[in-house]
C-alpha cells in the first residue's frame, strides 16, 4: 500500500510544482513596496505601465508614423537653399590675342574741293588683358521643385505608410494583450501555488495525526493495527513533508516570476490578494461568436493591413510605366565686389523656370517584372489570409471546447472533493474505532488531497483559457461574453 499511496500523493501534490514554476521576465524598475499584497487589477496596471515591451512598441509606431509623414511630404514643393562664399587664388580674366587688321586705300573729302588721300595700311591691335570679376564672391540659390505628376508612385508609397501605421498599431495592441494575458496567469498561477502549499500543509497535519493515533494504537490497541501499518504511515508523512518543503518553494518562485513579469526586480516578490481562483463560466453563445471573432485578433488585423501595404506596392510599381512631369524654378543671386565683366547687375541676379518631363521608353522588362512581383505577392498574402481566418477559427474552438471540459471538469472534480472530504472524515472516526485498516484512512486523507489539487487546478485551466481567448480575439469580443 505504501507505494501506491506514495505514488498517488506525488500525483496530487506536485501540481505545484508544474504550475508555481513559471519562467521568469526581465524586469528592472523597483517595486512599490516589498512583498506587496495587490490584486489582479493593480498588477495589470503597474505592469502597463513598467513592462519594457510596451516603449519598444510606442517607438515602432513613431517609427511607422514618421514614415508615413515622408510619404506625405513627396505631395508638397520641395524647397532648399544653397549659398556660399568662394575665394579664388587669381583674379578670374579673358585674354584677347593680339591682332593686325588692314584699312584699304581711301579718300577722304573735308571741305568741297578738298580731300585727304589716305593709302592702304595695316593696323596692329595689342594684346589685352579683361578683367571679368573681383576673387572673392558670395552667391545664394533657391531651388524648387514640384512633381505634378507621377503615374501613382506616392500614392502607392502613401497607403504603404499607412499601413505601416496600422500594423503597428496592432503590435502595440498585441503587447497589451500579451501583457494582460501574462500577468494574469502568473497571477492566478501564483493563487494555486499557494492553495497547493497550503494543502500540502493541511495533508502534513492530518497525516501527523494520523501517524500518532496509528502509533498508539499498535502498541496499546487490540492488535489490529500493527507496526508494519506505523512504518507505512511514517513512510508517507515523511514523503509529504519533502514534499511540502518543495510546495513552498515553488509559491515563492510563483510569487517572484509575478513580480518580474510585471517589470519589477528580480530580488522582489508580490503576494496575490485572491485567496482562490474565481470561477465564472461565461453566458452566450460561445459557438456562434466564434466564427466571426478571428476578425479582432491581431494577426488577422495586421494580414489585412499588409495586404493594403502590397496594394500600395503594386500601385507603385506600376507607375514606373508612366511619365513624370515637374515644375521647377531656380533664383540666383551672387555679390562680387567688382562691376563690370561678368559682374554686371543682370548678370548678379536672375531666376529661371520651366517644366520638365520624364518619359520611360525601355528597361529592358525591369518595371514589368516589377509589377508582376507585386502583384504576386499581393495574390499570396491573399491566399494567407483565407489559412489564417481558419487556422484563427480552429484556435478559437479548440479553447472555446477546453473551455467547455474545464467547465465541466470542474464540476465533477467539485463533487469528488466533497465526497473525499466525507469519505476521510467517515474512515478517520471508523479508524478511531479499530473498524477499519490504516491503509484505509490513508487512502481516503491522500483521495482528498488529490481531489482538491485536481479540482484547483482545473479552476486554473478554466481562468487560463479565459485568459487565452481575450489574447486571441481581443478584450472587445470576450467583453460581448459577459453575462
Amino acid at each position: 500500500m505504501s507505494r501506491p499511496a506514495i505514488r498517488l500523493l506525488g500525483l496530487g501534490l506536485s501540481l505545484g510544482a508544474c504550475l508555481a514554476g513559471l519562467p521568469c521576465a526581465a524586469g528592472q524598475e523597483p517595486p512599490p513596496a516589498a512583498g506587496s499584497t495587490l490584486t489582479l487589477d493593480q498588477c495589470l496596471r503597474f505592469a502597463l505601465e513598467n513592462n519594457h515591451r510596451r516603449p519598444a512598441t510606442a517607438l515602432g509606431l513613431q517609427i511607422a508614423e514618421a514614415q508615413h509623414r515622408q510619404a506625405l511630404a513627396g505631395y508638397w514643393p520641395q524647397l532648399s537653399i544653397e549659398a556660399g562664399f568662394q575665394h579664388a587664388s587669381q583674379t578670374p580674366d579673358f585674354q584677347f590675342p593680339a591682332s593686325d587688321f588692314a584699312t584699304p586705300a581711301q579718300v577722304i573729302t573735308v571741305a568741297p574741293g578738298m580731300t585727304i588721300p589716305i593709302p592702304a595700311q595695316a593696323i596692329h591691335i595689342p594684346e589685352q588683358d579683361v578683367k571679368l570679376m573681383d576673387p572673392d564672391t558670395t552667391s545664394a540659390k533657391l531651388d524648387a521643385t514640384w512633381l505634378l505628376w507621377d503615374g501613382g508612385m506616392r500614392a502607392g508609397m502613401r497607403r504603404q505608410s499607412e499601413s505601416g501605421v496600422e500594423i503597428a498599431r496592432a503590435e502595440v495592441r498585441r503587447t497589451d494583450l500579451e501583457i494582460q494575458d501574462s500577468v494574469t496567469r502568473y497571477y492566478y498561477g501564483a493563487v494555486l501555488a499557494r492553495q497547493l502549499h497550503q494543502l500540502g500543509q493541511d495533508t502534513l497535519e492530518r497525516m501527523e495525526a494520523t501517524l500518532s493515533l496509528t502509533e498508539t494504537m499498535y502498541k496499546e490497541g487490540s492488535g489490529r493495527v500493527k507496526k508494519t501499518d506505523w512504518l507505512d504511515n511514517k513512510v508517507i508523512v515523511e514523503t509529504i513533508r519533502a514534499t511540502v518543503a518543495m510546495l513552498e518553494k515553488n509559491e515563492a518562485m510563483a510569487q517572484a516570476a509575478l513580480a518580474n513579469t510585471m517589470g519589477l526586480d528580480w530580488r522582489q516578490s508580490v503576494v496575490p490578494a485572491e485567496r482562490e481562483i474565481p470561477f465564472e463560466p461565461y453566458a452566450g453563445n460561445l459557438e456562434t461568436l466564434a466564427g466571426d471573432a478571428y476578425q479582432w485578433n491581431v494577426d488577422w488585423q495586421e494580414l489585412e493591413s499588409g495586404i493594403k501595404a502590397l496594394e500600395g506596392a503594386e500601385t507603385q510599381a506600376a507607375s514606373g510605366h508612366y511619365p513624370k512631369l515637374a515644375l521647377t524654378v531656380d533664383l540666383n543671386r551672387y555679390w562680387n565686389g567688382y562691376d563690370a565683366g561678368l559682374s554686371t547687375s543682370s548678370n548678379k541676379s536672375n531666376w529661371t523656370a520651366g517644366i520638365g518631363v520624364k518619359i520611360p521608353l525601355f528597361s529592358g522588362q525591369l518595371v514589368s517584372s516589377q509589377v508582376r512581383e507585386a502583384h504576386a505577392r499581393l495574390e499570396k498574402a491573399r491566399q494567407d489570409q483565407f489559412l489564417l481566418k481558419e487556422g484563427i477559427g480552429l484556435m478559437i474552438r479548440n479553447t472555446l471546447l477546453g473551455l467547455d471540459a474545464a467547465r465541466k471538469s470542474q464540476a465533477a472534480t467539485g463533487a469528488a472533493m466533497d465526497a473525499a472530504v466525507e469519505n476521510r472524515e467517515l474512515n478517520t472516526r471508523a479508524y478511531e474505532s479499530e473498524l477499519v485498516d490504516t491503509q484505509d484512512v490513508i487512502k481516503a486523507q491522500l483521495l482528498e488531497s488529490l481531489m482538491t489539487a485536481q479540482h484547483d487546478k482545473d479552476r486554473y485551466d478554466h481562468i487560463a483559457l479565459q485568459s487565452q481567448l481575450t489574447l486571441l480575439v481581443g478584450s472587445e469580443v470576450w467583453k460581448q461574453l459577459q453575462p
